[in-house]
């Protein structure tokens, strides 16, 4: 140090220090009413930015108050050059956690308003947080005095190393990103493999993708199989979809009543039950004359995939109550077999008895 310290020093470090608290105490309050005002709009990230300078805020107050009374004390300039040094890589840090807090919370928000569900494409969020804490990691280390140039030379020949190291792993992180980037498949959709898996699709994260079956199960994907494999997908490109019922009607029904029987049920199933798709077009086809029935094909509108077991269900309860009402028959399969009157065959394991003619010997 150049001189003494002297109780003037302490007394306006002192100050300059509860001055730094203080102010972090007032802009934390001021943050917390500010969040309380976000919370009231529609937009989520503004209540993502606001928690997330809650920290950050404070901190960089309480920082501030201490370089001032780093500055106020009689340091030597090696001294000050490190405490001044120290303090900037403790906010650049504090300044890098914040800003990954928000930039991963902003990209949740949107993966969140896009898919409409609870449940994110992690796969973006965690490699967005792993890219904004390496950056704010390389400039605290070049903050420090830290050469970071032989850092990146020695990662970028261990990258060669570690790539062939965790070949499926990469595989599984692009091919995820490529699901994302296409937009193939998002959080929430329905998806039914060439393999038979099938369900909601809850995650997309950086190895697998996880899907909820109907049996409220959870089925384990990697994301290079799902980026290889056929797959259909029955909520794109819209989630509205149709279902077909298959029926038949005996070969004495008028067929203009059938349709018209039949296209009201289909009216009032689709007006009255949760799922069903009100304004849809009752389609009645028939196609094929039967053994016993004339058979035709219920063409009904769904919501949604999970909703088409109700809809069938109550529409086919409904049909037939309305058939037993109108007398319109839905006959069981019959067959008829006509026998021909002739010789009978002959008892199993008898077979026909035959005059077989013996040549003459020739002596």
């Amino acid at each position: 140090m150049t001189r003494a310290l002297t109780l003037h020093d302490w007394m306006v470090a002192g100050i300059a220090v509860v001055a730094g608290i203080a102010a972090g105490l007032l802009l934390r309050a001021l943050l917390r009413w500010l969040g309380e005002r976000a919370s009231r709009t529609r937009w989520s990230g503004d209540d993502v930015i606001v928690d997330a300078l809650r920290t950050l805020v404070p901190c960089a107050a309480i920082t501030a108050g201490l370089a001032a009374a780093a500055g106020a004390l009689p340091l030597t300039p090696r001294t000050g050059r490190n405490v001044t040094m120290t303090l900037t890589a403790l906010l650049i840090l504090a300044a890098t956690l914040t800003a990954a807090r928000i930039v991963t919370g902003l990209v949740r928000s949107v993966a969140q308003s896009r898919s409409g569900v609870a449940g994110s494409a992690t796969i973006f969020v965690n490699i967005t947080r792993v890219v904004v804490l390496a950056m704010g990691f390389l400039v605290v280390l070049q903050t420090l005095g830290i050469s970071i140039a032989p850092l990146l030379t020695a990662l970028g020949v261990g990258g060669l190393a570690v790539a062939l190291a965790l070949q499926d792993t990469l595989a599984n992180l692009f091919a995820g990103v490529h699901i994302l980037a296409a937009k193939t498949v998002q959080p929430g959709d329905y998806i039914q493999l060439s393999s038979g898996e099938e369900g909601y699709v809850v995650d997309i994260n950086w190895r697998n993708t996880v899907v909820r079956s109907l049996s409220n199960n959870l089925v384990i994907i990697p994301n290079a199989q799902l980026a290889s494999t056929n797959m259909t997908n029955f909520s794109r490109p819209e989630q509205e979809l149709s279902i077909t019922v298959q029926v038949g009607v005996s070969y004495d029904s008028d067929l203009e009543q059938v349709e018209r029987v039949t296209a009201e049920v289909v009216d009032e199933v689709m007006k009255e039950i949760t799922g069903a798709v009100p304004d849809h077009e009752a389609a009645i086809r028939f196609h094929t004359f039967g053994d016993s029935r004339i058979s035709f094909t219920v063409i009904l509108g769904v919501g949604e995939f999970s909703d088409q077991y109700r809809i069938k269900h109550e529409f086919i309860k409904r049909l037939h109550q309305r058939y037993r009402a109108e007398g319109i028959r839905v006959p069981a399969p019959a067959r008829t077999v006509t026998v021909q009157q002739g010789e009978l065959p002959p008892p199993l394991g008898i077979p026909h008895q035959r005059d077989i003619s013996m040549p003459p010997r020739v002596h």
